[in-house]
This record gives structure tokens, sequence and C-alpha cells, in this order.
């Protein structure tokens, strides 16, 4: 069943559905940008520019070559990330942030404020909640969590 709701604000309809994987909006955004990976990666290109493969492994110190290569080749691939390859002896390969993803900057402002505002009432509400769940299944210094 699709329902719809009166056009958004930018004039574009907004369709709504009973299925809840396809009710959010935002879903495949999250999907698309928010992988483990994914944010690091244009974070970094995003704050320092156009990089070489090294380059990027030595700024994303946790991330191994292979997973590095799999989401550079993903984000390419979504059009994020824009791949020159230089005909060069040795070849150099580069990679920079394309326009579509730099538009994700003001998004990742909002997100970092988000968070520097409300981080530590997270962490707040996690160690309230840990401490109920304890005191309720007598498991005093475990957190619910991580039964």
């Amino acid at each position: 069943m699709t329902l719809l709701r009166p056009t958004s604000q930018n004039g574009v309809r907004m369709e709504f559905t009973a299925d809840p994987e396809l009710a959010c909006p935002i879903a495949p955004v999250v999907d698309l940008v928010f992988s483990r990976w994914t944010t690091p990666i244009l974070w970094t290109l995003n704050a320092y520019g156009r990089q070489r493969f090294v380059e990027l492994e030595r700024r994303i110190t946790s991330i191994t070559p292979k997973v590095l290569t799999q989401r550079l080749r993903q984000l390419e691939r979504d059009g994020l990330v824009v791949r020159t390859y230089h005909a060069e002896v040795p070849p150099r390969v580069e990679y920079e942030i394309s326009e579509l993803g730099r538009s994700l900057a003001p998004l990742f402002a909002h997100l970092t404020d988000w968070s520097q505002d409300n981080l530590g009432r997270v962490a707040t509400a996690r160690e309230a909640y840990d401490a109920r769940a304890s005191r309720q299944d007598g498991r005093a210094g475990v957190p619910a969590g991580r039964r």
C-alpha cells in the first residue's frame, strides 16, 4: 500500500509506504554513505584533497589495503570519488572526492555538530541504562549490551 503526502518544501511529491524497509526515504543514503569505511575515506579526501593510495592508507591507519581498494572502487562506482590514472613510469593513480561527494560536506558538518553536542548525553544514557539493567538482572558490572 502506498500513501501520498502533499508536496514537500522543494516541490517533490513524497510517497510513503506501509513496507518498513521502504518507509524511510534516507535509508539508501545511509547505506551508501555510512558504511564502515566510506565516511573516513570521504572525510580524508575532502580534508586533504587529491591523494594517492598509499597516502590514504597512511592517513586511515586501521584500514587494510584490500578493504581500501574495495571501498575506493565502490565509491568510484557510486560517483563519490574520482580515480585518475597517470600513464607514467612507474604508473601513478590518484583519488579525489567528486562534486557529488563534496555535496555531502554540509551533512557531515551537521553530524559533527550533533556529535559534539550530544555524544556525552548518549554516553550518560547508556551508563544509566546499564546500571538499571544490572540491578534488575542482579548482574552488577556487566553492561546489558554485552551479556
